[in-house]
């Protein structure tokens, strides 16, 4: 009786595996190797004692991305992308597309996510069953697509995205290739309304917090201008935050002021928020890129609290000397830091049309004195000095948090088209996948150990889990990894989230 036994392997003759270097250290060498009567071909790594290492490219679906499972669920409840597309206008004939509007929009911003920040690597991805699932393809391997060479391709591939940016303002049905337009208004609105869905009670407080922050560029892009403070070509966009809400996410050239265009979205997301939350309480806060005139008389008009850092001169140094002379002989008692605060009320020469409260902090440190100063709106009685400045003012470096997540993590730096209105739409892919990852953290993390985690550590531990993916005629079995440090997790957020009712979006 014949048993089996494991197939033979041919070797490549010429291999020398296991060779001293030097005669100091062995160096495993990686071959080539076909199993007998097969046309694999197999990488042969180094042995595991008496066991040979192999390794191909044969073992099937096998997606890296078994944690995007939980995004589709977010925007199940939400709706993030689903209104997002609604803010694009699709001319294309519909007897003639392979791939929707919402699809085209999903399949963009659940890559972004994942961290796939680059167009060309959907050309790979539209052949991953499990992103096609996430996105909503009924057909999850392309196997029943009409055209041969598109057989067995779920997704859309580089080109077909690519005009989701590039389509002009003005094109209509009748323009040959790019259809698709994006009305930056209203993705500006929605920005708004998303934070409006997430209070199902409005708050007592917000606090808007504004920033500009340089975002490099390394072509002849339009807007393009070198800024003296960052020494590099860069633009210069404006970001609005409430708490870990995105508000605002507008791209400029670098060629103005930190505050340009910030007293028009000031306006315009302060409007919303009054017409829905109405008795709702607004702080608005910055550093001294945006003390300017025009913002701080708008918000006294209108019943907004402002704290704007405010740049040192001559002047302000000569009203704090008493205190700044108390911080040095705190500091050579005690050889550390020592502050000292003082309440001013001080107005510009020129520029200011009326007194305001300052807020000086003298600060000695090892190297010399430290002072800063804050101008703002809140009341003396409420908001004493030290409070204020520690605080209030200085609680806004969360915010800057926030745009490291969307610069570094989710791409928002990847502006490389050659227009402005293009890399804005690029700049919105980016905005919307962090809201929709912030969105699973507020959502479906509370409670883990992962509620505070940052995008990108929710990316590695959370998304990125291996899965074998089988379709079949009734069902898409997604077996994750069953090592999967996250598990726990995992389970946690899929509990979190179905314990919750979809938002009931307002018309």
């Amino acid at each position: 009786m014949k048993t089996e036994c494991s197939p033979k392997i041919r070797r490549n003759p010429t291999a020398k595996r296991g060779r001293r270097i030097n005669d100091r250290a062995q160096q495993p060498q990686t071959q080539l190797v076909h199993l007998a009567e097969s046309t694999t071909t197999y990488l042969d790594f180094s042995a595991l004692g008496s066991r040979q290492v192999l390794a191909s490219f044969d073992g099937g679906y096998i997606s890296s991305d078994g944690g995007s499972l939980l995004l589709r669920r977010i925007e199940e409840l939400i709706g993030i992308i689903r209104q997002f597309a609604a803010c694009f206008t699709d001319h294309r004939n519909p007897q003639l597309i392979e791939h929707t509007l919402e699809h085209l929009i999903a399949q963009r911003i659940y890559a972004l996510a994942l961290g796939y920040e680059d167009l060309n690597d959907h050309d790979d991805l539209r052949l991953d069953p499990l992103l096609a699932t996430v996105v909503g393809k009924k057909d999850p391997t392309g196997q029943d697509r009409l055209r041969g060479r598109d057989k067995g391709k779920a997704l859309a591939g580089k080109s077909t995205l690519n005009r989701l940016e590039l389509t002009p303002v003005g094109a209509d049905k009748d323009s040959r290739y790019k259809k698709i337009i994006c009305s930056t208004r209203a993705v500006d609105d929605l920005f708004v309304e998303l934070l409006l869905q997430a209070y199902s009670v409005p708050p007592e407080r917000i606090v808007l917090d504004l920033d500009a922050t340089n975002d490099p560029i390394h072509g002849d892009q339009l807007g393009r201008f070198f800024h003296g403070h960052y020494q590099e070509y860069c633009f210069l966009p404006l970001y609005i935050f409430c708490d870990d809400h995105l508000l605002c996410a507008r791209l400029r050239p670098a060629d103005v002021d930190a505050s340009a265009g910030a007293l028009k979205q000031l306006q315009r997301i302060i409007a919303r928020i009054r017409q829905v939350w109405p008795n709702v309480k607004i702080l608005v806060r910055g550093d001294s890129g945006f003390c300017r005139e025009p913002i701080m008389a708008w918000c006294e008009g209108n019943s907004v609290d402002y704290v704007f850092g405010l740049a040192q001169n001559p002047r302000l140094l000569r009203m704090i000397i008493a205190e700044s002379e108390e911080a040095r002989r705190q500091y050579d008692a005690t050889k550390q830091p020592a502050r000292v605060f003082a309440d001013l009320r001080y107005q510009t020469l020129d520029s200011w049309s009326c007194q305001r409260r300052v807020v000086a902090k003298a600060e000695h440190l090892e190297k010399g004195a430290n002072p800063r100063f804050v101008v703002t709106s809140l009341s003396r009685e409420e908001h004493p000095a030290q409070a204020l400045y520690e605080v209030t003012y200085c609680g806004r470096g969360e915010m800057e948090n926030r745009i490291k997540e969307q610069q570094l993590h989710l791409f928002a730096d990847r502006t490389s088209a050659e227009t402005m209105r293009a890399n804005q739409i690029r700049l919105y892919f980016s905005s919307v996948a962090y809201t929709l990852l912030e969105a699973l953290r507020r959502l479906g993390l509370t409670g883990t150990t992962m509620a505070q985690a940052q995008c990108q550590t929710i990316r590695l531990r959370l998304l990125k889990i291996g899965a074998l993916v089988q379709v079949t005629v009734r069902k898409v079995w997604i077996r994750l990894a069953s090592s999967c440090p996250s598990a726990d997790v995992f389970r946690q957020a899929f509990v979190n989230l179905n314990h919750l009712q979809p938002v009931v979006l307002r018309c």
